[in-house]
Formats: C-alpha cells, sequence, structure tokens
C-alpha cells in the first residue's frame, strides 16, 4: 500500500501533508521548494494537446493569458454547468480543472517522499453540500487517489492543533480563506472532536477582499487619467496582482505605493491600511454576522468559548484579528499557522483512516500523534446544510419540508410519514433537498429515486427512513405500513454530479495528460 497524504484543496491556495514515520505531521515542499501551490492552472497548448501548467508560475502568467488561465475553480465545484473552454477546443469540468490541481500536488508528494502516493483525504468548507462535497471526492478520483474521506477544514484544523498543543476545552475555528469563509465550534476533550454548529458563505474570502481593493485602486487610477481597467481582461488580471500585493504589504506594514502601468503611462497610488480596512469593512461585518448565528445555533455565549483558533491565509489581516479580539475579548491562539493547519490535520485524518504504520517513539521536541493512535480519536460532525424532501399541500403546490434541521449530529436517521396521492399509484418518487427554505425554488435539490408501490388506494399510509452518514451521504428507505413491509432501499441519484461512467471517461481524460 501507498502513502497516505492529506490535502487542503484551497480556492487560491493548496498544500499537501504527510504524518512522517516518526508520527510527526509535515507540510511537504513542491517541486519550487515552496510548501504552497497556488491553484490556478495556465493550459498549455502543445501538438493540439493540452499540457497544463499549475501553481506560482500559471498564476504569475494571467494578466498576459487571462483567457489561458484558470482560477477560483473551487467557487465552481459541483456545478454541473460550468465549463472552461481551452484554446485546443477542449472543454473541462470544474471536477477536472481540479483534478490537475490534485494531480499536480499528488506528484509533488511523490518526489518529496521517493514513493508512490495513492490514499488522500482532502478537505472541504463545512458548510459545502452534498454536490460540492461528492464533487470534491470525484476530483481525487480522476486526479488518481483513493478518496479515504472528505473532511471539514475546521475540524482538520482542529486535528492539528490537537496535535500540537493542549486544545481541551470550547473552541470556535475562524476560517476566512481565499475564496471561502466559515466559523465552526468545537468541543474538543483530549481525542474526542465533537462539532458543536458551523456555518459559512462560500462567496466570502481573500479573493473578494482583493475585489473591494481592486475596485477602489481602479477609481483612484481613473482619477489619475488612467483607463478604467476592469474593462479589459489583461489590466483587470494585472490589477488583481496589485490588489493582493497591496493586501499582503499591508498586513504587515500600515502603508504601500501601489505601482501600474496601462497604454504606456506609469501610476503610483498611495494607499493606507486605514484605506483598505475602510473599502472592505463590509465583508469583515459579513464574517461577524456567521459568527452571531453560529453561537446562537450552538446556544453559547463568548463567556462558554475557550479558545479561538485563525485559520486560512486571509486571517492574516490585522483588522480580522482586532475584530476577534473586540467581539471576543479574547486572543487568538498563536500555536497553529494559518496557512497550514488544515492540511495538516487533513494528514493526520489520513493517517488514521489509512492502513499506515507510525512509530511511537518520540523524535526531537516536535510533536506527534502518538496520544491519536489505536483507534482512540473520535471525531463527530454535524449537518452543514439542512435535508429536506419535495411534499405536495393539500391544494397540490409543492413544498420543501425539512426532515434533518441544520446543526444535527451524524449519522443520523429520521422517519417520514407520508400518503399515496393516487388510487392505484404505482411508483413513489423522492426528491431530496438541501436548505431550509419551503419554496422549493430557494433551496437545492441534491438526489433523486424511486421505488415502485402495490396498487393501493388513494391515501395509502407509507414511511420513509433516511439515514445521513458521516460523509453526509444520504439513504433512503421506504416502509409499506399496510403490509408492513419494505419496499426496498437506494442511494440517492445525485442531479449535479458526475455518473460513474463520466468519472471513469475523466480518469483516462485527465490521466493520460502531463501536468506541469
Amino acid at each position: 500500500m501507498g502513502i497516505a497524504i492529506g490535502i487542503d484543496l484551497g480556492t487560491t491556495n493548496s498544500a499537501v501533508s504527510v504524518v512522517r514515520p516518526t508520527g510527526v505531521p509535515e507540510v511537504l515542499r513542491n517541486k519550487e521548494g515552496d510548501t504552497i501551490t497556488p491553484s490556478v492552472v495556465l493550459f498549455q497548448s502543445f501538438g493540439g494537446a493540452d499540457e497544463p501548467l499549475v501553481g506560482e508560475q500559471a498564476k504569475r502568467q494571467a494578466a498576459a493569458f487571462p483567457e489561458d488561465v484558470v482560477q477560483y475553480v473551487k467557487r465552481f465545484i459541483g456545478d454541473p454547468t460550468w465549463r472552461f473552454d481551452a484554446s485546443s477546443g477542449t472543454q473541462y469540468s470544474a471536477e477536472e480543472v481540479s483534478a490537475i490541481i490534485l494531480k499536480r500536488l499528488k506528484e509533488d508528494a511523490e518526489l518529496a517522499l521517493g514513493e508512490e502516493v495513492t490514499d488522500a483525504v482532502i478537505t472541504v468548507p463545512a458548510y459545502f453540500d452534498d454536490a460540492r462535497r461528492t464533487a470534491t471526492a470525484h476530483a481525487g478520483q480522476i486526479a488518481g487517489l483513493n478518496v479515504l474521506r472528505v473532511l471539514n477544514e475546521p475540524t482538520a484544523a482542529a486535528l492539528s492543533y490537537g496535535v500540537e498543543a493542549d486544545a481541551n476545552g470550547t473552541v470556535l475555528v475562524y476560517d476566512l480563506g481565499g475564496g471561502t469563509f466559515d466559523v465552526t465550534i468545537l468541543k474538543i476533550d483530549g481525542t474526542s472532536f465533537e462539532v458543536l454548529a458551523t456555518d459559512g458563505d462560500r462567496n466570502l474570502g481573500g479573493f473578494d477582499f482583493d475585489n473591494a481593493l481592486m475596485e477602489y485602486l481602479n477609481s483612484r487610477l481613473v482619477e489619475e487619467g488612467a483607463p478604467d481597467c476592469l474593462d479589459d481582461s489583461s489590466l483587470t488580471a494585472a490589477l488583481r496582482e496589485k490588489a493582493e500585493y497591496a493586501k499582503k504589504a499591508l498586513s504587515t506594514v500600515p502603508k504601500t505605493n501601489v505601482q501600474f502601468s496601462a497604454e504606456g503611462h506609469h501610476y503610483r497610488v498611495p494607499l493606507t491600511r486605514e484605506e483598505f480596512e475602510e473599502c472592505t469593512l463590509s465583508l469583515l461585518n459579513r464574517t461577524e454576522e456567521v459568527i452571531a448565528d453560529v453561537l446562537k445555533a450552538a446556544e453559547l455565549t463568548w463567556a462558554d468559548i475557550d479558545k479561538v483558533l485563525l485559520v486560512g491565509g486571509s486571517t492574516r489581516m490585522p483588522a480580522v484579528r482586532a475584530l476577534v479580539e473586540r467581539i471576543s475579548g479574547k486572543s487568538p491562539e498563536l500555536d497553529i499557522n494559518p496557512d497550514e493547519a488544515v492540511a495538516l490535520g487533513a494528514a493526520v485524518q489520513a493517517t488514521l483512516a489509512g492502513d499506515v504504520e507510525v512509530s511511537t517513539e518520540q523524535v526531537g521536541s516536535k510533536a506527534t500523534i502518538e496520544g491519536f493512535l489505536g483507534g482512540s480519536v473520535q471525531i463527530s460532525d454535524v449537518t452543514s446544510q439542512a435535508l429536506g424532501i419535495i411534499l405536495y399541500d393539500a391544494e397540490g403546490a409543492t413544498f420543501n419540508h425539512v426532515v434533518i434541521p441544520r446543526n444535527t449530529k451524524v449519522p443520523c436517521t429520521h422517519e417520514q410519514n407520508t400518503r399515496t396521492l393516487l388510487d392505484g399509484q404505482n411508483a413513489l418518487d423522492i426528491q431530496v433537498t438541501q436548505g431550509e427554505d419551503r419554496d422549493p425554488e430557494l433551496v437545492t435539490v441534491v438526489g433523486t429515486g424511486e421505488l415502485s408501490l402495490p396498487a393501493y388506494p388513494k391515501g395509502a399510509p407509507l414511511k420513509v427512513i433516511y439515514a445521513y452518514d458521516v460523509d453526509q451521504t444520504v439513504r433512503v428507505e421506504v416502509i409499506d405500513l399496510t403490509a408492513n413491509a419494505s419496499l426496498g432501499s437506494f442511494n440517492i441519484e445525485r442531479v449535479a454530479n458526475l455518473r460513474p461512467e463520466e468519472v471513469e471517461e475523466a480518469q483516462r481524460k485527465i490521466g493520460g495528460m502531463e501536468v506541469n
């Protein structure tokens, strides 16, 4: 058996890690020598065949070749309509682009370890729905990995923190990455990690802070006589790069100069940290609202929170730390690397889930996972999305009925009584949803299924049993209450995800591709 790795597949950056035979979790360096790989793909065509370039070199060419570069694909994972049209004429789904990034990470890990990598745990935002989780697992399969588990990012960070420090207590994880944001509250007791509540915003991250700063800088440049950069894809890409650099600079210094060239003219825009924080204040306020919602869902106050973990590169912004300290009255923990914690925790989970031998001998002063060995780790998670079913009311109109509320502990089951609608009805069609709204138009149908029924009169009683496992996979069983017998069970057929034959086709497509 090959080595099991942990992968933080991020919106803007990704990382891969492993637990060494000594029991020490470690983030691996890529072939450029960096621990972080930008989640950017440049599609290059040679002789009609695509040879994608992944990482820092691809990111540097985004301004020169904006039409050939894919960034932030994580925001589209699980969207069956999204496609990228490469200049070669080949189309790529979000799963396939993600698989290209994962393939590069897998190859980098094999280069660093000198061994074949077969298994992986891949992390996702805690609030990701069924379609996005399944699509992430498919991306791993397409990349040639056996996906042991799709793990929530805050849980992974907590695992990493549990290795490094005395983590016992109630912990709030504030995870602001490049493209996503979520908040999770966990209760940690030794090797027990119990998630109490989670929520997030899939369209809030460093990318959005960059966008806000881009718009501000663009207005300043236009005032100086520059063209509107947002009307030109190359200038937009160049300005995005400048905005990102300025944002990072202002995390360590109070002011900076943004140098920009357009149409043969050079411009300089002085920028202060206060100006940046003012133009991004509404985004920061959105994170505060999510925190309040999660505390309410967990039925806790700040007085009940023992520690706060900041995860994700975007938490390096001083305004984030200031916000957390202001609303909580607590200083965030410093014993955690916001860029590496998720990947390290994924490696811990991969080691626990895989058939991996780890020494229990302490080596040097580095923390090991010795205390996590022997099957003692317990991770209790919750549903990040409400699970429901489409029903008919007395007038025949459809509505969404929540079966399993958000933040219910998993695994779990729920029973729902229903009746046949027609005389001689010969089938029961089931549409499973994720979302809390009663209006079917405002929730997501994640899967459908059908079971045959006996020819009973209208109103025959049925019982539908829903099972939700730790990977948030849904299984449905229908009981005929007239005959007191099971009519059968099935896994929900996911409408937003690739079919098995499509995954196999994508494996052949990406597997034979040279990724640099």
